[in-house]
This record gives structure tokens, C-alpha cells and sequence, in this order.
């Protein structure tokens, strides 16, 4: 079973309506137990950082999902859901997840860049590694990102994907178990599905 963990933060229907679509049933949950008992979590999430962190916290949740993480439990971040598995934002004050070593950062475009904060619409992407999330996807992927601050990884190691927007950046991490994507797969069609495929039955 795959929970959404709900904080009151993300798109939980368009998640569990995609993951029906490829045959799953997911929960939409804030319950640690059912957290706990679930094969896989998705961390989704729209808003500011410290607002995330702070209902995980209160809820027990930011708890549940460390040690379920540390157990070896698929975790996959989306958007917000990412950036709360680093460290820190410059965007709050507050603690992340600390799952991935990486901090998040406010886009710093170019002098004269034509570019807008924040990126949002359709990019695309290039993968970095091997991964069991990206197994079998070929071809040139396109996903929808709205965002202000992405994710800056202490390794290379963590990169799975990169992005260009002015600048690389990670648009998704990675260490052992722990997965995290800056775009919504949810709202990206057959690129989103195939992932998000891929994180129920691959990984």
C-alpha cells in the first residue's frame, strides 16, 4: 500500500487518482500508524518551507517518516515534498527532514536574464545516473515545475536529474531509498506516470 501523507499541503487527489490509473490504491493518510504500515510514502507538497515542516512536526509525521526512511521504506518527495528532505531553506528557519544531504536555494538567474521567478510550466530534463525510478524511461522527458528555490546537493551523487533554467540545477535527488523530485509528476502525463509507475514497482 502507498500512503500520501497529508499535512494539509499538495495535490494528494491528482497523486492517488494517477496511481489508481497504474493499478495501485493508495491512502491519503496523516495517521503515523497507517505511515508506519505502509510500503511506500509519497511526501507531496505546495507552499512554503517552513510551513511544511512545522505541520509534519506537529502531526508526528516528520518522525515517522525519518525512522521509516532509516528502515530502508521507498520515500518519494514531491515538489515541497523534496525540498522538506534536505536540511534547510533559505526560504525558512526551520529543520528539514535531513534525509538527503542538500539545501535549498532561492534561483539566483544570471544579470539580465529574460527568465521569470518562479519557473513554472513544462522543462526538460536530463538524467545523471541509473536508477530503479527511471528504469526503462527513454527518450526526451518533459515534466511541469513551479518552484522559486531548488535544491543544492553537497555531491554529485545525490543528482539524479538536472534541469536547466539559467543555470543546472537538481530537479531530482536521490540517496539509497529516498527519492525526491522538484516537478509534479501528478501533472505530468505519461512522463509522470511512467515515474511514478516505476516508484511503486521498482523501487
Amino acid at each position: 500500500m502507498v500512503a500520501i501523507i497529508d499535512y494539509g499541503l499538495g495535490n494528494l487527489g491528482s497523486i492517488a487518482n494517477m496511481l489508481k490509473v497504474i493499478g495501485e490504491k493508495p491512502l491519503i493518510t496523516d495517521n503515523t500508524d497507517v505511515v508506519r504500515d505502509a510500503d511506500r510514502l509519497v511526501l507531496p507538497g505546495v507552499g512554503a518551507f517552513d510551513a511544511g515542516m512545522s505541520r509534519l512536526e506537529q502531526a508526528g509525521l516528520a518522525d515517522a517518516i525519518r525512522e521509516e526512511a532509516g528502515k530502508g521504506k521507498p520515500v518519494l518527495g514531491i515538489c515541497l515534498g523534496m525540498q522538506l528532505l534536505g536540511r534547510r531553506s533559505e526560504e525558512g528557519r526551520m529543520t528539514g527532514l535531513g534525509l538527503i544531504p542538500f539545501d535549498n536555494v532561492h534561483f539566483s538567474l544570471p544579470e539580465g536574464s529574460c527568465l521569470k521567478i518562479p519557473h513554472m510550466g513544462w522543462d526538460v530534463v536530463e538524467f545523471r545516473q541509473e536508477s530503479p525510478l527511471l528504469a526503462g524511461i527513454t527518450g526526451r522527458q518533459r515534466y511541469y515545475f513551479v518552484h522559486s528555490y531548488h535544491a543544492r546537493c553537497d555531491s554529485t551523487e545525490n543528482v539524479l536529474m538536472v534541469c536547466d533554467y539559467g543555470y543546472e540545477f537538481a530537479s531530482a535527488v536521490v540517496k539509497d531509498n529516498v527519492y525526491g523530485v522538484q516537478f509534479h509528476p501528478e501533472k505530468s502525463h505519461n512522463f509522470g506516470m511512467a515515474l511514478l509507475e516505476n516508484f511503486v514497482k521498482r523501487c
